[in-house]
């Protein structure tokens, strides 16, 4: 069983940015896909971004690319998703998930573990 903290979201202004940590424990860490995914008021959940197991492929939602990268070091258990050039928009709830499959994918009900998320307010 993965156990997954999210830290780091917080409020920001326009143009800002935020490093979101997502910190796993209870299984082999570097044998999940990580992603990051959000959550918005009345809305779905929405994938971000993903990364493999290595950390050597990755792939991001249109709406962020360019803007946020995605990172994770095995060593200490942790994935990370960096957040420039914030916008409004951006404003949700986000959340780390784990899949043991070998493949970065994007699908939300694919993910076996999740954390409890973390709020990212961007004000204009």
């Amino acid at each position: 069983q993965v156990q997954l903290v999210e830290s780091g979201g917080g409020l920001v202004q326009a143009g800002g940015s935020l490093r979101l940590s997502c910190l796993a424990s209870g299984g082999t860490f570097s044998r999940y896909v990580m992603g990051w995914f959000r959550q918005a008021p009345g809305k779905e959940r929405e994938f971000v971004a993903v990364i493999s197991w290595s950390g050597g492929r990755s792939d991001y939602a249109d709406s962020v690319k360019g803007r946020f990268t995605i990172s994770r070091d095995n060593a200490k258990n942790t994935v990370f998703l960096q957040m420039n050039s914030l916008k409004p928009e951006d404003t949700a709830v986000y959340y780390c998930a784990a899949d043991s499959t070998t493949l970065i994918h994007r699908s939300t009900s694919a993910y076996e573990y999740w954390g409890q998320g973390t709020q990212v307010t961007v004000s204009s």
